[in-house]
């Protein structure tokens, strides 16, 4: 797992900076939206709310921003329709980069991504051309601070957890989609507190780049990221230790 847990890191990192730039909210108002309008405005019968709205939480989102995206998801406020849309494709040296979308213009959206991944070495693909190259799971982080690494497996590894990272100063727990809820529950009946809890897709197999191929990679893939309509980009490219010193 050590190469997602590069790159979760990053992702991590990133969400700070997206949080200061105010995109980070407007990504997590939408999800919140889409989540209640399709599975209903009760996050304790709606698994994908429930999720949207602890990520809200750990980004220090207000209550009243939250309660007003669910509303507006579910019609009792007035706001726009989203629609969930996937692209794959893939990047420089054949790299599989999946890419989830929520907007409100399809063929405006659609035409922005290719027009990104074309630019920067990339090309899109047909549905199924790179989906099948991931698969999804739970992922959990905690501070490295919050409990040892042996208190952590146990309980994690007890509630369901299929794999445990160290990575900087953190864990970061990797679980079936159905074992996120468990896991979290776990963590919270040992006051064991986690940064972030998130539904993600992880790669099967992994691409080990030089530095200068993965830069050429990470500057499509955070192109991607930076466009409004775009919730969130996963790829399989493992990521140099050499980048992570300058990333992270």
């Amino acid at each position: 797992m050590s190469g997602h847990s590069k790159w979760a890191s990053i992702k991590h990192k990133k969400a700070l900076v997206d949080a200061k730039r105010g995109k980070l909210f407007t990504k997590l108002i939408r999800e919140i939206m889409v989540a209640a309008r399709t599975g209903g405005g009760d996050p304790e019968s709606n698994p994908r709310l429930r999720t949207a709205i602890n990520t809200a939480k750990s980004a220090n989102m207000p209550s009243d921003n939250i309660d007003r995206a669910v509303k507006k998801g579910t019609g009792g406020l007035e706001g726009v329709n989203y629609e969930e849309v996937h692209y794959e494709g893939y990047g420089p040296y054949g790299i599989a980069i999946y890419v989830h979308c929520l907007t409100d213009n399809k063929n405006r959206t659609a035409s922005e991504i290719r027009n990104i991944f074309s630019k920067r070495q990339g090309a899109l693909g047909g549905a199924g051309s790179v989906a099948w190259i991931f698969e999804k799971k739970g992922l959990v982080v905690v501070p490295a601070a919050e409990a040892t690494e042996d208190r952590l497996m146990e309980v994690a590894l007890q509630a369901g957890a299929e794999d445990l990272s160290a990575v900087n100063d953190k864990f970061e727990i990797v679980t079936g989609p159905s074992s996120l809820e468990p896991v979290k529950a776990a963590l919270e009946a040992a006051q064991i507190h986690a940064e972030s809890v998130e539904l993600t897709l992880i790669p099967k197999n992994q691409v080990s780049l030089t530095p200068e191929k993965a830069r050429a990679v990470m500057s499509l893939v955070e192109a991607l990221e930076d466009h409004d309509d775009v919730q969130n980009v996963y790829a399989n490219f493992e990521i140099p230790d050499e980048m992570m010193k300058e990333l992270m």
